[in-house]
């Protein structure tokens, strides 16, 4: 599936990441705890040029932990890297935060050497919603919408504690196509950018071998296994109403509403990607994006002139 989204003012934002990284200490990527690797931006690695990196895992009550768990010893064993997980339920984000980036950064802090902190993460993944916890109040607009902040915003946490807050950006090509399927089902991708039906199918056919029970359970599915994602998603327009004239079942509604229960944790709490299949997935995603460079430059060869 294509999915390329990449507004204007997200050229913005890569600009202005790469200007204010010169001075920070530690750099913060919230990602999606249900699929961290999907959400992990790889135009960052550039952009943050060798600086520490934490790794945030948002919405952890979402995810499934033996696989939370994975991640982060995935991530902690990484040079340079730590890695946590935070979800409505913590208590004390700042601190959880505050003592992850001094940990990386042990000569910064005080008021003569303040932590600077850049915190990024691709849109709808959570970080508006931290920063309001960490603040008390609405320091940061969220919603349940793509794309929410437009600007860098600059954040105090302690005295010598400052964070720089980014809108949520995406790359401009997204090279391994199941990252491009579990993004949109994620939300992170704005509706239009894709099409639901397809979405909510590459979903089902990841979860129902990995996640049959918690299908069976939603849906009062019986056998949930023996089910292709297209049958399936037949069965869940008819117990959940989605029908229509001629006693057809409206899949395009059906879809939308295998998408919600996914997002809002409807279905339980589950992880779309282990370290092991996404490293499967880009390597995939590489390879194939080899061979259409190669393919490219063999077209735009063939458009030449032959020199006489």
């Amino acid at each position: 599936m294509a999915i390329q989204w990449f507004p204007g003012h997200m050229h913005l934002t890569r600009k202005a990441i790469g200007e204010r990284i010169k001075e920070i200490d530690v750099v913060i990527e919230m990602l999606d705890a249900r699929l961290p690797g999907s959400s992990a931006n790889p135009m960052l690695a550039e952009l943050i040029k060798g600086k520490p990196a934490l790794k945030i895992l948002s919405k952890q009550d979402l995810a499934d932990p033996a696989r939370t768990a994975q991640w982060l010893a995935h991530y902690n064993a990484l040079p340079g890297v730590r890695a946590i997980g935070l979800d409505t339920s913590i208590s004390s984000p700042a601190k959880a935060l505050i003592d992850a980036c001094q940990q990386l950064a042990p000569n910064r802090g005080g008021m003569v050497k303040p932590m600077r902190v850049l915190i990024c993460g691709i849109p709808n993944v959570g970080k508006s919603t931290l920063i309001n916890t960490l603040k008390g109040k609405r320091a940061a607009k969220t919603g349940d919408e793509a794309g929410v902040t437009k600007q860098e915003m600059r954040i105090a946490l302690a005295d010598d504690f400052y964070l720089y807050d980014t809108p949520g950006v995406l790359w401009p090509r997204i090279i391994v196509a199941q990252s491009g399927y579990n993004l949109a089902a994620s939300g992170a991708i704005g509706v239009n950018a894709f099409d639901e039906e397809e979405v909510a199918l590459e979903l089902l056919n990841y979860l129902i071998p990995h996640y049959p029970q918690a299908l069976s359970d939603r849906y009062k599915i019986a056998d949930v296994a023996n089910h292709t994602d297209e049958t399936l998603l037949e069965a869940i327009g008819r117990v959940r109403g989605a029908m229509q004239s001629g006693g057809r079942v409206n899949t395009t509604k059906a879809a939308h509403l295998v998408i919600h229960d996914f997002r809002s944790g409807a279905l339980g709490r589950v992880t779309i990607e282990t370290p092991e299949q996404f490293a499967q997935w880009l390597a995939e995603g590489k390879k194939a994006d080899a061979e259409r460079a190669v393919r490219k430059e063999a077209i735009e060869k063939s458009k030449k002139p032959a020199r006489k």
